[in-house]
């Protein structure tokens, strides 16, 4: 053997074994191989800085079969991936083994297709010590915050609490986000509808109330809205402006790291770790029937939306072979990316266009499918010519026929649209999360007198602002600036694994503790929850990576008012510790008759009692719901998946094995009397076997396009 190339993982060994035939030897090196000490700070403050690595545990036996092969070796390349990651990963293995800085043996890829992997190879440059600075200075900065931070809020409200550099900065949007919606006051006001039809196919529409002749008019009480009501009794509905015009629409570009995370989120409720982990598996290499291992992805990290020629070429000619010449824009579209991007992999997209979804569907897991026939739709899309759209804007007059000089009125209006050429979206739209039926307007010209069949008078208030889902927190950390592709994943699954954070559906909701500790560091670290500070701080890391900043510079200018700061809250807070409610329970101890306190351990909550030690009393922590199991009758308790997703089962397992992701529900089904759950969907089901009962869930009825007037 004479060439070795070591990558990160497995599927990607096998990948590009594939491509490079028998004369190379690929191998994994399993991730990361070394890191900072794990018990110690593991940093040399007084030292510029200067880390202490070990060998992560249990990499040992990797990193021999590492060196015994490259003793074996002519030539040696580090093929790990194309981020600061993968450069430290690099620059990590040539240190152990032993290999020269300054030779050439770094290969990069932005997809692993057989081009792309053997212009790699021929290609070899050397590692880029900007990008591992930059690596090296991320590492430090959290490893100075963790390590100096989280023994402080420990100390003060928690024992085995944690902070981190950017995902207190997470738990603060969220935490906030939570303060605006129970500081807000709703607001009353009400709507008026129309129902009207227009001959001669006496189509019925609903046109909304906008105002009168003094302008635009919010209804805000039902005393004005009554008013409105009796001006318009008996009043003559007509036609008084009909505004046509023709709308084009671009498509989105094709995906990005968040956006790709925000998409899959919407549309099939995938954490953005699971997102990451399906990219990562369509990167590096599934095994395709008649293609054998096929990387079915570009590189999935990225900010940039810039994607090559031949990318283009085979989207374009696919298009052209499928649907048409028409549905290929007059000249290219080109999409910009965001100032402040990295830009240094294109945008996410397939790596053969002509791999359809369907073509390869039945070599991918049910998921992975979803992800990619995603990222394949959009990418085709971005290519595709603009939809056009012609939009229509009906003006209603509502006046008394006694007013003849037709001074005083209500003014109606409604808005739609009909698709004159779908353009991309006969492949990919995307989804709103507000998405609502276009209105259908029947053909009316000006002068048109309407018959009114019904007013819908209507009140509402205002709403709060709504908590952050995963896809908004994403798309506000990406706008703010905080973290950047490679870390969003991580942070979003860190802040619901610590318990600072819940997932309640699709939203995120503050914990108690995750109050708590937020407000703790807002009073004492303002910077460290501060989001323009931290969009800083990844700046300056931007330019550590193109050599611009020293980092050894960068990690003096934070780590001097940080240690001063932590000092002055240290000296201050002497004694001080938070209370949190949500440590207190109502449940007596049997042994010394105190309520129990629950407390975190290494495995997680249990109760103990606060006598300690003078009675040392604990129980497991159990969370109850309303509900009953449908097998044995116990208690139906909360439990979580190792993701933060809450599910749900018997306080009697092991001896019951029951378990639902269903929400439990209070009321009892009407058949037999056990526990009713919820499903996705809204579905309300019976788990008791045999019973069957299920009620639909009751959908708010769209207003019919088409309706007689009979």
């Amino acid at each position: 053997m004479s060439n070795l190339v070591i990558v990160e993982s497995p599927a990607k060994a096998k990948t590009i074994k594939k491509y490079l035939g028998p004369d190379f030897e690929v191998v994994a090196s399993m991730g990361h191989v070394r890191d900072l000490y794990p018990s110690t700070l593991s940093v040399d403050v007084k030292n510029n800085f200067a880390p202490k690595y070990t060998i992560i545990k249990g990499k040992r036996p990797v990193i021999k079969q590492l060196k015994d092969l490259a003793a074996k070796s002519e030539h040696i390349y580090l093929a790990t991936d194309p981020d600061r990651e993968g450069e430290a990963i690099s620059w990590h293995l040539a240190t152990l083994l032993k290999i020269k800085p300054e030779d050439e043996l770094r290969v990069r890829f932005n997809e692993i297709n057989e081009q792309s992997v053997k212009k790699g190879i021929a290609s070899p440059t050397k590692i880029d010590r900007n990008l591992v600075n930059a690596q090296q200075a991320r590492r430090i900065l959290d490893r100075l915050v963790g390590y100096s931070l989280s023994p402080f809020i420990s100390q003060k409200i928690r024992r085995g609490l944690s902070a981190g550099r950017v995902q207190s900065v997470a738990v603060r949007l969220i935490v906030d986000r939570e303060e605006e919606i129970n500081a807000f006051v709703p607001e009353e006001y009400w709507s008026i509808d129309a129902k009207l039809t227009a001959p001669p196919g006496r189509k019925v529409f609903k046109a909304a109330f906008v105002g009168d002749q003094t302008g635009k008019v919010k209804i805000a009480t039902k005393e004005q809205a009554d008013e409105y009501l009796k001006r318009l009794d008996g009043a003559v509905f007509t036609v008084s402006d009909v505004k046509k015009g023709v709308r084009r629409r671009q498509p989105a570009p094709p995906f990005i790291t968040s956006t790709m995370q925000q998409e899959a989120s919407k549309r099939f409720g995938f954490s953005a770790q699971k997102t990451m982990k399906l990219a990562q598996e369509l990167y590096e290499g599934i095994e395709v029937k008649g293609n054998g291992v096929t990387g079915l992805i570009t590189y999935m990290r990225t900010d940039s939306l810039r994607i090559s020629d031949q990318a283009r070429n085979d989207g374009i000619n696919f298009i052209r072979n499928t649907y048409g010449e028409n549905y290929i824009p007059e000249k290219n579209r080109v999409f910009k990316t965001r100032a402040g991007a990295q830009d240094s992999h294109e945008a996410i997209r397939p790596t053969q266009a002509e791999l359809t979804p369907d073509r390869v569907k039945d070599s991918l897991t049910a998921d992975q499918y979803k992800l990619y026939s995603l990222i394949w739709k959009r990418f085709i899309a971005s290519l595709m010519a603009d939809c056009i759209q012609d939009t229509v804007k009906v003006e209603i007059k509502a006046a008394s026929e006694a007013d003849s000089s037709n001074e005083r009125y209500c003014l109606f209006s409604i808005s739609g649209y009909t698709i004159r050429f779908d353009g991309f979206t006969v492949l990919y739209d995307e989804v709103s999360e507000d998405d609502e039926e276009d209105k259908i307007i029947p053909p009316v010209t000006k002068g048109d007198v309407l018959k009114l069949k019904e007013l819908i008078p209507q009140q509402h208030f205002t709403q709060p602002p709504a908590r952050y889902t995963e896809a908004s927190l994403i798309k506000t950390l990406e706008e703010t600036g905080v973290g950047r592709p490679s870390t969003y994943a991580t942070i979003l699954h860190t802040i619901v694994n610590r318990g600072y954070v819940v997932k309640e559906g699709k939203s995120l909701k503050p914990t108690e503790l995750g109050i708590a500790t937020t407000n703790l560091l807002k009073e004492w670290f303002p910077k460290i929850v501060n989001t323009k500070f931290t969009a800083r701080m990844e700046s300056k890391l931007d330019d550590v990576e193109e050599g611009k900043t020293d980092y050894i510079e960068m990690l003096h200018g934070f780590y001097g008012e940080f240690e001063q700061t932590l000092t002055k809250a240290k000296q201050e807070l002497v004694g001080v510790k938070i209370q949190l409610e949500e440590d207190k329970t109502d449940i007596v101890c049997e042994k010394c008759g105190r309520n129990m306190v629950v407390k975190v351990g290494r495995f997680g909550k249990f109760l103990a009692c606060p006598g300690y030690p003078e009675c040392k009393n604990t129980k497991p922590y159990v969370q109850k719901t309303a509900a009953t199991c449908p097998k044995c009758g116990g208690d139906v308790i909360t439990k979580r998946s190792k993701s933060g997703h809450a599910f749900y089962g018997c306080s009697n397992y092991p001896d019951c094995n029951f378990m639902t992701w269903d929400q439990p529900l209070e009321e009892k089904c009407p058949q037999c009397g056990s526990s009713l759950f919820k499903a996705r969907g809204g579905v309300i089901k019976c788990h008791k076997e045999g019973c069957g009962y299920e009620q639909k869930a009751q959908r708010k009825k769209k207003e019919k396009s088409e309706e007689s007037d009979e």
